[in-house]
Protein backbone atom coordinates (compact mmCIF):
# COMPACT_ATOMS: atom_id res chain seq x y z
CA UNK A 1 0.00 0.00 0.00
CA UNK A 2 1.34 3.86 -0.97
CA UNK A 3 1.39 6.61 1.40
CA UNK A 4 2.22 10.29 0.27
CA UNK A 5 4.98 12.04 2.51
CA UNK A 6 6.20 15.25 1.92
CA UNK A 7 9.50 14.94 3.05
CA UNK A 8 11.77 11.69 3.22
CA UNK A 9 15.60 10.51 2.94
CA UNK A 10 15.31 8.29 0.32
CA UNK A 11 13.27 9.95 -2.07
CA UNK A 12 10.55 8.37 -4.53
CA UNK A 13 9.25 4.65 -3.37
CA UNK A 14 11.10 2.80 -6.02
CA UNK A 15 10.42 -0.52 -5.15
CA UNK A 16 8.44 -3.13 -6.63
CA UNK A 17 6.82 -3.72 -3.29
CA UNK A 18 5.68 -1.78 -0.19
CA UNK A 19 4.43 -3.46 2.65
CA UNK A 20 1.43 -2.76 5.00
CA UNK A 21 2.79 -0.16 7.31
CA UNK A 22 2.76 3.50 6.77
CA UNK A 23 5.44 5.15 5.06
CA UNK A 24 7.92 7.29 7.02
CA UNK A 25 5.54 7.73 10.49
CA UNK A 26 8.20 8.00 12.66
CA UNK A 27 11.33 8.66 11.36
CA UNK A 28 12.40 10.56 8.01
CA UNK A 29 15.51 8.07 7.73
CA UNK A 30 13.01 4.83 7.72
CA UNK A 31 9.97 4.04 5.29
CA UNK A 32 8.68 0.98 7.12
CA UNK A 33 9.89 1.36 10.97
CA UNK A 34 8.33 -1.67 12.07
CA UNK A 35 9.35 -4.31 9.50
CA UNK A 36 13.46 -2.40 9.89
CA UNK A 37 13.75 -2.59 13.39
CA UNK A 38 12.55 -6.28 13.24
CA UNK A 39 15.71 -7.64 11.72
CA UNK A 40 17.15 -6.72 14.92
CA UNK A 41 16.64 -10.04 16.46
CA UNK A 42 17.08 -12.10 13.38
CA UNK A 43 20.91 -10.45 13.74
CA UNK A 44 21.23 -11.39 16.73
CA UNK A 45 19.84 -15.15 16.49
CA UNK A 46 22.82 -15.33 13.61
CA UNK A 47 25.13 -13.90 15.71
CA UNK A 48 24.71 -16.02 18.83
CA UNK A 49 24.74 -19.12 16.22
CA UNK A 50 28.23 -17.99 14.46
CA UNK A 51 29.75 -17.85 17.95
CA UNK A 52 28.89 -21.26 18.39
CA UNK A 53 30.02 -22.73 15.32
CA UNK A 54 33.40 -20.74 16.01
CA UNK A 55 33.82 -21.49 19.24
CA UNK A 56 33.31 -25.35 19.10
CA UNK A 57 34.69 -25.48 15.39
CA UNK A 58 31.91 -26.68 13.14
CA UNK A 59 32.53 -26.95 9.27
CA UNK A 60 33.22 -23.61 7.92
CA UNK A 61 29.82 -23.84 5.77
CA UNK A 62 27.87 -23.61 9.19
CA UNK A 63 29.74 -20.55 9.96
CA UNK A 64 29.16 -19.48 6.51
CA UNK A 65 25.22 -20.22 6.82
CA UNK A 66 25.10 -17.95 9.65
CA UNK A 67 26.82 -14.95 8.03
CA UNK A 68 24.54 -15.50 5.66
CA UNK A 69 21.65 -15.00 7.43
CA UNK A 70 23.38 -11.82 9.01
CA UNK A 71 23.94 -10.33 5.52
CA UNK A 72 20.17 -11.36 4.32
CA UNK A 73 18.89 -9.11 7.96
CA UNK A 74 21.50 -6.04 7.15
CA UNK A 75 20.06 -5.85 3.21
CA UNK A 76 16.18 -6.61 4.94
CA UNK A 77 16.88 -3.80 6.77
CA UNK A 78 18.25 -1.66 4.01
CA UNK A 79 15.10 -2.57 1.29
CA UNK A 80 11.87 -1.44 4.29
CA UNK A 81 14.14 1.69 5.48
CA UNK A 82 14.32 2.81 1.88
CA UNK A 83 12.36 1.16 -0.28
CA UNK A 84 14.53 1.62 -3.40
CA UNK A 85 14.52 -1.30 -6.02
CA UNK A 86 18.26 -1.37 -5.45
CA UNK A 87 18.30 -1.86 -1.63
CA UNK A 88 15.21 -4.52 -2.62
CA UNK A 89 17.66 -6.43 -4.39
CA UNK A 90 20.38 -6.48 -1.19
CA UNK A 91 17.37 -8.37 0.30
CA UNK A 92 16.24 -10.75 -2.42
CA UNK A 93 19.58 -11.93 -3.96
CA UNK A 94 21.02 -12.93 -0.35
CA UNK A 95 17.65 -15.13 0.22
CA UNK A 96 18.18 -16.64 -3.05
CA UNK A 97 22.09 -17.11 -1.92
CA UNK A 98 20.94 -18.45 1.55
CA UNK A 99 18.75 -21.15 0.25
CA UNK A 100 21.53 -22.37 -2.30
CA UNK A 101 23.70 -22.63 0.70
CA UNK A 102 21.13 -24.25 2.62
CA UNK A 103 20.74 -26.79 -0.75
CA UNK A 104 24.92 -27.43 -0.17
CA UNK A 105 24.44 -27.99 3.39
CA UNK A 106 21.52 -30.83 2.55
CA UNK A 107 22.97 -32.40 0.13
CA UNK A 108 26.40 -32.31 -0.19
CA UNK A 109 27.45 -35.65 3.16
CA UNK A 110 26.06 -37.71 0.24
CA UNK A 111 27.51 -36.35 -2.98
CA UNK A 112 30.11 -38.09 -4.79
CA UNK A 113 31.61 -35.31 -6.81
CA UNK A 114 32.83 -33.22 -4.46
CA UNK A 115 33.67 -29.68 -6.82
CA UNK A 116 30.23 -30.28 -9.08
CA UNK A 117 27.86 -29.13 -6.11
CA UNK A 118 29.43 -26.24 -4.90
CA UNK A 119 30.40 -25.12 -8.43
CA UNK A 120 27.06 -25.38 -9.94
CA UNK A 121 25.67 -23.82 -6.98
CA UNK A 122 27.81 -21.01 -7.16
CA UNK A 123 27.65 -19.88 -10.98
CA UNK A 124 23.93 -20.65 -10.21
CA UNK A 125 23.78 -18.04 -7.70
CA UNK A 126 25.70 -15.44 -9.57
CA UNK A 127 23.51 -16.13 -12.92
CA UNK A 128 20.84 -15.18 -10.33
CA UNK A 129 22.61 -12.00 -9.19
CA UNK A 130 23.31 -10.09 -12.64
CA UNK A 131 19.95 -11.69 -14.02
CA UNK A 132 17.93 -9.78 -11.37
CA UNK A 133 20.18 -6.61 -11.30
CA UNK A 134 18.70 -6.23 -14.56
CA UNK A 135 15.31 -7.80 -14.57
CA UNK A 136 12.81 -6.46 -12.01
CA UNK A 137 10.69 -9.37 -10.82
CA UNK A 138 7.57 -9.63 -8.92
CA UNK A 139 5.48 -12.85 -8.48
CA UNK A 140 8.74 -14.63 -10.46
CA UNK A 141 10.88 -13.80 -7.90
CA UNK A 142 8.20 -15.23 -5.25
CA UNK A 143 7.98 -19.01 -7.52
CA UNK A 144 11.25 -19.08 -7.93
CA UNK A 145 12.10 -18.73 -4.15
CA UNK A 146 9.11 -20.98 -3.32
CA UNK A 147 10.64 -23.61 -5.23
CA UNK A 148 13.63 -23.65 -4.30
CA UNK A 149 13.05 -23.99 -0.81
CA UNK A 150 10.63 -26.93 -1.95
CA UNK A 151 13.56 -28.58 -2.92
CA UNK A 152 15.28 -28.42 0.05
CA UNK A 153 12.15 -30.24 2.18
CA UNK A 154 12.93 -33.99 1.22
CA UNK A 155 16.40 -33.98 2.22
CA UNK A 156 14.71 -31.80 5.76
CA UNK A 157 12.89 -34.76 5.73
CA UNK A 158 14.88 -37.68 5.78
CA UNK A 159 17.21 -36.09 8.23
CA UNK A 160 13.98 -35.20 10.97
CA UNK A 161 13.07 -39.31 10.72
CA UNK A 162 16.94 -40.48 10.86
CA UNK A 163 16.98 -38.47 13.80
CA UNK A 164 16.53 -40.45 16.91
CA UNK A 165 17.04 -38.02 19.63
CA UNK A 166 13.82 -36.29 21.21
CA UNK A 167 15.83 -32.74 21.77
CA UNK A 168 16.86 -32.51 18.18
CA UNK A 169 13.33 -33.23 16.68
CA UNK A 170 12.12 -30.92 19.06
CA UNK A 171 14.12 -28.37 17.32
CA UNK A 172 12.66 -29.46 13.65
CA UNK A 173 9.32 -29.23 15.31
CA UNK A 174 9.72 -25.31 16.33
CA UNK A 175 11.34 -25.15 12.35
CA UNK A 176 8.32 -26.40 11.11
CA UNK A 177 6.47 -24.21 14.23
CA UNK A 178 7.68 -20.64 13.38
CA UNK A 179 7.54 -21.00 9.34
CA UNK A 180 4.32 -22.19 9.50
CA UNK A 181 3.26 -19.06 11.90
CA UNK A 182 5.75 -16.98 9.84
CA UNK A 183 3.62 -17.49 6.40
CA UNK A 184 0.39 -16.80 8.40
CA UNK A 185 1.59 -13.80 9.25
CA UNK A 186 2.80 -13.06 5.80
CA UNK A 187 -0.25 -14.10 4.17
CA UNK A 188 -2.55 -11.92 6.36
CA UNK A 189 -0.34 -8.62 5.69
CA UNK A 190 -0.59 -8.63 1.91
CA UNK A 191 -4.37 -10.07 1.53
CA UNK A 192 -5.80 -7.91 3.75
CA UNK A 193 -3.99 -4.78 4.49
CA UNK A 194 -6.84 -2.68 2.71
CA UNK A 195 -9.19 -3.97 6.11
CA UNK A 196 -6.21 -4.18 8.41
CA UNK A 197 -4.95 -0.43 7.47
CA UNK A 198 -8.28 1.11 9.23
CA UNK A 199 -7.50 -0.92 12.37
CA UNK A 200 -6.78 1.44 15.39
CA UNK A 201 -3.05 -0.59 15.97
CA UNK A 202 -1.65 -2.06 13.11
CA UNK A 203 -0.59 -6.04 14.06
CA UNK A 204 2.37 -5.53 11.83
CA UNK A 205 2.62 -8.81 10.08
CA UNK A 206 5.55 -8.28 7.96
CA UNK A 207 7.47 -7.27 11.06
CA UNK A 208 6.42 -10.39 13.04
CA UNK A 209 7.37 -12.53 9.71
CA UNK A 210 10.97 -11.25 10.12
CA UNK A 211 11.09 -12.25 13.89
CA UNK A 212 9.74 -15.80 12.93
CA UNK A 213 11.83 -16.25 10.58
CA UNK A 214 14.88 -15.19 12.29
CA UNK A 215 14.18 -17.52 14.86
CA UNK A 216 13.40 -19.98 12.11
CA UNK A 217 16.46 -19.93 10.41
CA UNK A 218 18.24 -20.77 13.84
CA UNK A 219 16.48 -23.43 14.93
CA UNK A 220 17.16 -24.80 11.00
CA UNK A 221 20.72 -24.24 11.34
CA UNK A 222 20.87 -25.54 15.10
CA UNK A 223 19.22 -28.59 13.90
CA UNK A 224 21.41 -29.05 10.77
CA UNK A 225 24.01 -28.53 12.93
CA UNK A 226 23.52 -31.71 15.63
CA UNK A 227 22.61 -34.02 12.38
CA UNK A 228 25.82 -33.01 10.68
CA UNK A 229 27.79 -33.64 14.30
CA UNK A 230 26.02 -36.66 14.25
CA UNK A 231 27.41 -37.62 11.07
CA UNK A 232 30.73 -36.69 11.94
CA UNK A 233 30.56 -38.88 15.43
CA UNK A 234 30.80 -35.66 17.61
CA UNK A 235 28.56 -36.54 19.91
CA UNK A 236 26.38 -34.02 20.15
CA UNK A 237 23.80 -32.54 22.35
CA UNK A 238 21.10 -29.83 22.79
CA UNK A 239 21.83 -27.40 25.37
CA UNK A 240 19.77 -24.40 26.30
CA UNK A 241 21.49 -21.01 26.63
CA UNK A 242 20.04 -19.35 29.48
CA UNK A 243 17.36 -21.98 29.98
CA UNK A 244 15.45 -21.03 26.77
CA UNK A 245 17.84 -20.47 23.46
CA UNK A 246 18.79 -24.22 22.25
CA UNK A 247 22.14 -24.70 20.80
CA UNK A 248 24.42 -27.72 20.27
CA UNK A 249 27.51 -28.73 22.05
CA UNK A 250 29.52 -31.46 20.85
CA UNK A 251 32.29 -33.27 22.13
CA UNK A 252 34.86 -33.96 19.16
CA UNK A 253 37.31 -37.56 19.61
CA UNK A 254 40.63 -35.94 20.60
CA UNK A 255 42.16 -37.02 17.24
CA UNK A 256 40.27 -34.16 15.96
Amino acid sequence: MTYEMASSFWGPVTSTTEWCEENYAYSSYIAEFFNTISNIPCILLAFIGLINALRQRFEKRFSVLHISNIILSIGSMLYHASLQHVQQQSDETPMVWEVLLYMYVLYSPDWHYRSTMPTFLFLYGAAFAILHSQVRFRMGFKVHYALLCLLCVPRMYKYYIYTREASAKRLAHLFVATILLASMCWLLDRSFCEKISKWSVNPQGHALWHVLMGFNSYFANTFLMFCRAQQLGWGPQVKYFLGLLPYVKINKPKAQ
